[in-house]
């Protein structure tokens, strides 16, 4: 999953960082950088900070893209503040380069993850990236929370468990329906 942000990062950034004039060219890489771990870091704050309604919201529907997003909004607020103070950006060519960026590469992660014919990446690596390693616990965590409200629940006991999660295997689709379910594919 590191890899994939780090594209997207060079990716958006080529227009966001690069052909930004309000951006001096000495600073680029410490820009994309501080972008990808101010990201990174955010997510996994959400995480340990038990924000995980707003990051599962992040992954259904189709607005993980777009700034009105509590999780996007935070999260540009965030990296556009370490920007100014880790990188020396000033506050408008850092709330530019945050609010631009921070959208496209999150809409980006979302779609890929949720997008089954994009292989080597899985709902789970993003998870499992956001929680720090510790994505099974938190992914089953997150599962049994929000799990009823997306039938999830495979043997009517009223909770979401690893019961369900070996029930939904054993059926059409598998795992890879369940968390489709999930995250609204």
């Amino acid at each position: 999953m590191l890899e994939q942000l780090t594209q997207l990062v060079q990716q958006f950034g080529n227009d966001a960082v690069v052909k930004n004039n309000a951006v001096p060219n000495e600073l680029n890489d410490s820009v994309m950088k501080e972008t990808e771990s101010s990201l990174l870091s955010g997510l996994q704050k959400m995480a340990s900070d038990g924000k995980l309604e707003q990051l599962a919201g992040l992954f259904q529907g189709n607005n993980a893209g777009s700034a009105s997003n509590p999780v996007v909004k935070q999260l540009i607020e965030q990296v556009s503040g370490n920007l100014g103070k880790k990188v020396g950006l000033d506050s408008q060519a850092a709330n530019g380069v945050a609010a631009n960026m921070i959208p496209q590469i999150l809409g980006s992660l979302v779609g890929k993850a949720k997008d089954p014919n994009v292989k080597g990446f899985e709902v789970s690596d993003l998870v499992n990236a956001i929680s720090g390693g510790s994505g099974n616990s938190n992914l089953m965590d997150m599962v049994t929370k929000y799990g009823g409200q997306f039938g999830l629940d495979q043997n009517n006991d009223g909770k979401v468990d690893m019961q369900d999660a070996m029930a939904a295997a054993t059926k059409k689709g598998g795992l890879g329906g369940l968390f489709g379910k999930l995250f609204g594919k």
